[in-house]
């Protein structure tokens, strides 16, 4: 039976996509999961695997085409099948697909092949085309996109084109050295010596700097979440001692496997074990009503050029730590190299923000729509503190979680965070 292929919604925002590449031309066989094409949006470049296996009958779209989401993209089915495309996905998507989603230039009957114009991109000047990301990574370095000559279909520029353009050395004449005037003699208020003007230096001139796709879309999301998110924040003190011994020992055991666990491994285990038991937390606003989410996705914000992405560990409760860290690194290091993988960034359900790394004791992080609460996450130190009456030194960390009011309240979210504290100072429960 003949199945069509959607563009995919590769995001909480998107609502196009450039089909880059086919992977899987028409009439050959393709499995389910293997990889059918890669798709770009204003973020990265997305791999997207195959729902169905079967031969790929139909590109409906071309390569280069900018595609609405839930467009029709290909049909898939079995070998010998006759297919009916107008009657399997309408004919006016078909002519739609075809009139508009492609992007063709259509010359006239009688007008000579010389004469014929290409197809002009509205959003650049003099006639360039160009994808999405590769604009947003022109603006990002600086690169004049009427000076690159572009691989995709009907010339037009791929990111691909914008990074081997951004490799070439740029070249630029030397002026001839002219003899320098003679130095006017200062006035005695403005007397500088040498010193210090070698430390001052020249004050640079005001740089408008483009706003990149990516910190757009961010703006976006952050603005509708501070305007229509009533957000509180409650702080907790963890005592991460049991964590980094635990920790310390299960590395010595990995050693020579490649492997390493982190404390945000042992973070999103324990923060998606407690929020099993706190599902109001784990949960959207739906109208009149709450929806609590039966998966237990833990999102993990990345830092990425310009911006950053969430990178989701589905069911995260039900992983062990090994397999949490695998999945989040491998997840990771996709979004960094741009080149990402639908479910590396989908269906999240609460997120956690950490700035452990960047040795940041304390700070609030803004609540990512459509979710109920987020974790902003400080880094690990050992500080002086009393046990048993004795002044020692030990592990800490603090953690504040922000959280829609509209969805739950200040004594739940206590509740919770001690929940946690549970779990983190008993961190062999996590295991079991």
């Amino acid at each position: 039976m003949a199945e069509v292929v959607n563009m995919p919604k590769l995001g909480f925002d998107m609502a196009e996509g450039t089909l880059i590449r086919w992977a899987v031309a028409e009439g050959e066989t393709v499995e389910k999961g293997a990889l059918l094409a890669e798709i770009e949006t204003d973020k990265a470049t997305v791999e997207v695997e195959s729902m169905y296996s079967g031969v790929v009958h139909k590109h409906i779209v071309s390569e280069g085409a900018i595609v609405p989401v839930n467009t029709p993209i290909a049909v898939i089915g079995e070998a010998d099948e006759e297919i009916d495309l107008a009657a399997l996905v309408g004919e006016e998507a078909v002519e739609e697909t075809v009139s508009e989603v492609e992007d063709k230039p259509e010359p006239a009957a009688s007008a000579p092949a010389a004469a014929v114009e290409p197809a002009i991109d509205a959003n650049l000047p003099g006639g360039v085309r160009a994808t999405p990301l590769a604009r947003r990574i022109a603006e990002d370095r600086g690169i004049d996109l009427t000076t690159i000559t572009g691989s995709g279909s009907n010339g037009r520029i791929v990111k691909k084109d914008v990074e081997e353009a951004a490799a070439e050395p740029a070249v630029t004449a030397t002026p001839a050295a002219e003899p320098a005037p003679a130095p006017a003699k200062p006035e005695p208020a403005a007397t500088v010596t040498p010193l210090v003007a070698s430390v001052i230096g020249e004050v640079p001139e005001d740089k408008r700097v483009p706003l990149s796709k990516l910190r757009q879309t961010i703006g976006r999301r952050m603005v509708d979440s501070k305007q229509n998110y009533p957000s509180f924040y409650v702080t907790y003190e963890y005592d991460l001692g049991p964590v980094m011994a635990l920790r310390k020992q299960i590395n010595v055991m990995l050693e020579g496997s490649g492997e390493k666990l982190s404390v945000n491994d042992f973070l999103v285990k324990a923060v998606a074990l407690a929020l099993r038991q706190f599902p109001n937390l784990n949960a959207k606003l739906d109208g009149d009503a709450v929806l609590q989410y039966g998966h237990v996705n833990v999102g993990n914000a990345v830092a990425v050029e310009n911006g950053l992405l969430t990178v989701v560990c589905h069911d995260a409760d039900r992983k062990s730590l090994r397999e949490i860290s695998a999945e989040v690194s491998a997840k990771a290091g996709r979004v960094r190299e741009g080149k990402i993988q639908p479910e590396d960034i989908s269906d999240s359900t609460f997120s956690i923000s950490n700035l452990g790394m960047f040795d940041v004791e304390q700070f609030v992080a803004i609540i990512n729509p459509p979710e109920a609460a987020i974790l902003a996450v400080g880094s690990a130190k050992q500080v002086p503190v009393v046990e048993g009456g004795e002044l020692t030194t030990g592990w800490r960390m603090k953690a504040t979680i922000s959280v829609d009011h509209r969805v739950s309240d200040g004594a739940e979210a206590a509740r919770f965070m001690q929940k946690l504290a549970e779990f983190l100072e008993k961190p062999v429960s996590l295991m079991l």
